[in-house]
């Protein structure tokens, strides 16, 4: 049975995990730009980063709809 100070832990779970992967995203971001100015880049490192980054930005979407869910009045 979920009690109102359970709603509250649940929402600042995910608010936590919301800074933690917006943190990860922009650190991801910033590494692609350093491997790209890199006199060899590694491209198959940076398709690997992209991708994760596009799974971080999806979940990040994921977690902002949980947290303020579209309400149709």
């Amino acid at each position: 049975m979920m009690g109102a100070n359970d709603t509250g832990d649940a929402a600042t779970d995910l608010g936590s995990e919301l800074g933690r992967l917006k943190e990860e995203h922009r650190d991801l971001d910033a590494a692609i730009e350093a491997l790209k100015v890199g006199i060899v880049s590694d491209q198959l490192q940076i398709q690997r980063l992209k991708k994760r980054k596009l799974f971080l930005r999806d979940r990040i979407s994921h977690i902002e709809d949980q947290i303020h869910p579209d309400i149709i009045a």
